[in-house]
């Protein structure tokens, strides 16, 4: 895992994100997610322990092979960069979790692949990181308020955050999670939450 990877979350680099963690609750209950971009599949392992089948994607074959043979994870190879086609039908999933990866062609089919009710949990790398290390290339930095821009007219947001965050090492990343509903009137806790 690079150190850019390392700086959007916990000092333990198999422990799934803050924010994906505190998202999750809204995937609905044993219903497939997407892992993009997953490496060793922190996400995916996260979720296939939470009861979800879980389809993890990414280009790297020696991190996917890590996840070959762990219940409830189909691993899937695929460079989407360099055109190899999108592995997914739409309104496939429930979930789809993207973390530490942009590349804005996919926007579209990421939103597609969520069924009603589905949420896409997102975060990544901010313009201005450069300042901190890498991703310091601007082809892989959102613009301010970028997800929102790209997500926020075909779903419905539900927590949305842009900033620094300091864990090991400073980084400025967004986040945003966002759900197809055609109202906000699903659960943003479970039960018994105070």
């Amino acid at each position: 895992m690079s150190a850019a990877q390392d700086a959007a979350h916990p000092a333990r680099p198999d422990a799934p994100s803050n924010w994906v963690v505190k998202w999750a609750h809204l995937v609905p209950a044993g219903g497939r997610v997407l892992d993009l971009a997953c490496g060793y599949g922190r996400h995916a392992r996260y979720f296939a322990a939470r009861g979800h089948p879980v389809v993890a994607c990414d280009r790297d074959s020696i991190a996917l092979a890590a996840l070959k043979g762990v219940r409830g994870i189909e691993p899937v190879l695929a460079d989407l960069e360099r055109g190899d086609p999108w592995p997914c039908e739409p309104d496939s999933f429930a979930g789809v979790v993207v973390t530490n990866y942009l590349h804005r062609p996919l926007f579209p089919a990421l939103e597609a692949a969520l069924s009603a009710g589905g949420v896409l949990i997102y975060e990544t790398f901010l313009l201005g990181n450069e300042q901190y290390g890498k991703p310091s290339n601007p082809a892989f930095l959102l613009g301010r308020d970028e997800l929102l821009a790209a997500f926020g007219r075909g779903l419905a947001v539900v927590g949305y955050e842009q900033g620094r965050i300091h864990r090991g090492k400073t980084a400025l990343i967004q986040r945003l999670c966002a759900m197809r509903s055609t109202n906000l009137s699903n659960d943003l806790e479970p039960p018994g939450c105070p």
